[in-house]
């Protein structure tokens, strides 16, 4: 079909998509767009390639023949999530599993996705996405209430319905409706400034549900990289040379141990119990994780970041003297020092 497929989120690839879509449809190129995505394609095995792009960006860089492929939570919210990103392209053909549906979004190319859809039986619609926004203000759509809702990857809060209307003004964000706010989240978010509502990543939900897959360990020495409220960065940060993660935040810790577990990576996470269950849990051997018993993660983590040797000969002798630096301070929650 002379075709680039475009695999958004991780549930394509656990859930068998990517692998049969592929197998059907004999795209020249697949590309991942999505952290989580990426931790399953590796885990996967197929030929794919990964960025660290929102599915806009690369699909907006693409010439040619083109469609993207998601497995939504529900039906619904997997429309709403190709409405969005149809409104920042000019056309878009979007496979999407969980409704066995084959979008052409905004008159995009009718032919291809009618072959597509010829192809895998699935059913064809047209769809309009205009990407009008108010300026100032952003909602998130096909929420379920009672799940974690995401700005730049940072938890700000639980829905409490199906669209969470997030307003930016005066420098600070806030719930128009639909939010049950997580104070701690909005401060970490804000942390670095007022985020652009217009292009700000926003989610709600778990991040993904299948367990990680154990990977074989890495090196031993190394640089320790440290990852503070931010783990969608993590594979900026993982590259060669390291040998653990200093993972600061609840969430941050799950995220990073999640995935470091598949790179064999150990983690040495700190937390002060606010997670919000956004990942399946899993750690490499070597891993240490930390529960703050008298004040808050942020602080202890910029100051281990501050003053531990983050370049050390060991790991395992860094986290042995990071835990005695931290005696009486900390309990011990996750211990996989012994595999």
């Amino acid at each position: 079909m002379n075709l680039v497929m475009v695999v958004h989120g991780p549930e394509a690839f656990d859930a068998g998509d990517a692998a049969w879509l592929i197998g059907l449809l004999s795209p020249r190129r697949v590309l991942v767009a999505g952290v989580m995505a990426r931790t399953a394609a590796e885990e996967s095995g197929l030929p794919v390639t990964c960025t660290d792009e929102r599915p806009s960006v690369v699909l907006a860089a693409l010439s040619g023949r083109a469609c993207l492929v998601n497995r939504g939570k529900t039906p619904e919210s997997g429309r709403i999530f190709g409405e969005l990103v149809a409104g920042r392209l000019r056309g878009l053909v979007h496979v999407e599993a969980s409704s066995r549906t084959v979008y052409c979004w905004n008159h995009a190319d009718e032919h291809l996705a009618r072959e597509i859809a010829e192809m895998t039986g699935y059913a064809l619609a047209p769809g309009t996405s205009t990407g009008a926004r108010r300026e100032g203000v952003r909602e998130v759509r096909g929420c379920l209430p009672g799940e974690a809702v995401f700005v730049n990857g940072i938890v700000i809060g639980t829905a409490t319905e199906e669209t969470v209307v997030l307003s930016g003004e005066n420098g600070t964000l806030k719930a128009v409706s639909g939010l049950d706010e997580k104070p701690h989240g909005l401060e970490k978010l804000l942390r670095a400034g007022l985020p652009d509502l217009a292009t700000a990543w926003c989610k709600s939900g778990t991040v993904r549900t299948t367990p990680p897959r154990q990977g074989e360990r890495t090196s031993r020495a190394g640089r320790v990289a440290v990852i503070d409220h931010c783990g969608h960065t993590l594979y900026r940060e993982i590259g060669e040379g390291v040998c653990g993660v200093l993972a600061v935040g609840d969430d941050t810790t799950a995220v990073c141990g999640h995935i470091c577990s598949h790179t064999g990576i150990p983690v040495f996470g700190v937390v002060d119990g606010d997670a919000d269950a956004i990942v399946e849990p899993g750690y490499a051997p070597g891993s240490v994780v930390v529960e703050v018993i008298d004040g808050r993660d942020d602080d202890l983590g910029r100051e281990l970041a501050a003053t531990r040797d983050l370049d050390p000969p060991c790991w395992e002798e860094w986290v042995e003297e990071t835990l005695r630096t931290l005696a009486g301070r900390v309990r011990v929650v996750v211990d996989r020092r012994r595999g």
